[in-house]
């Protein structure tokens, strides 16, 4: 199969309304697409955010109805749930610290002015801010696996309809100190959707974009 250049993947890819429930993708395609996600870029290289990893049908199946009955998640080979994570405090980011030190040979304490900065902003914000602010990276880790994803020739469908709550409430999230932000179901367009055959519709660049 020729791999598509960046532009072409993201013509052919669409968000998919139907999934063909008979085909699954392998354990390597998944892992590389988790892959992706986790180069993804984020505020300070912090990661606040889980990738969860749905194959199971009962699971699936149950999901739909707190997916506003879009059978999307049901039909997929697999369902991508990001996740902020809420344990984001000054042990955490101590943690982190460290590790980087590790993984880069430096000296312990070499990174103290990057943790202190990072304490000083990320670990004074409110419970409410830090998911404000780990929401917007999940964002990015979305937007990175999707254009994997079209590359891969994955099909995906990025959702925001669906409801959080019930979501964490299925997938014990809470014990996990995660809250569900973003869904992804992942696997390939049924040959009956319609949606694969439509026009894409998007304003020429001249009336999006501004240059200064």
């Amino acid at each position: 199969m020729m791999m598509m250049n960046s532009l072409q993947s993201l013509n052919w890819r669409y968000a998919t309304k139907k999934f063909d429930a008979n085909r699954s993708l392998t354990d390597a395609q998944i892992n590389q697409l988790l892959e992706a996600g986790n180069l993804a870029a984020s505020s300070y290289g912090l990661q606040p955010y889980k990738l969860v990893v749905i194959q199971n049908q009962n699971l699936q199946d149950q999901l739909v109805a707190h997916s506003y009955n879009q059978h999307q998640v049901a039909d997929a080979s697999h369902v991508i749930v990001i996740a902020v994570r809420t344990d984001v405090d000054a042990n955490y980011i101590s943690a982190f610290s460290a590790r980087m030190e590790q993984e880069r040979g430096l000296d312990a304490g070499m990174l103290d002015p990057y943790k202190g900065m990072m304490l000083g902003t990320i670990g004074q914000l409110s419970q409410e801010d830090l998911y404000q602010w780990a929401a917007k990276q999940a964002y990015i880790v979305l937007g990175t696996m999707i254009s994997a994803a079209a590359q891969m020739e994955i099909d995906s469908c990025p959702m925001e309809g669906f409801v959080p709550d019930q979501y964490d409430q299925l997938l014990d999230l809470e014990s996990k100190n995660l809250r569900s932000v973003l869904v992804l179901p992942v696997g390939y367009r049924s040959e009956d959707d319609a949606a694969q055959h439509q026009k894409k519709i998007r304003m020429p660049l001249e009336e999006i974009v501004v240059r200064v």
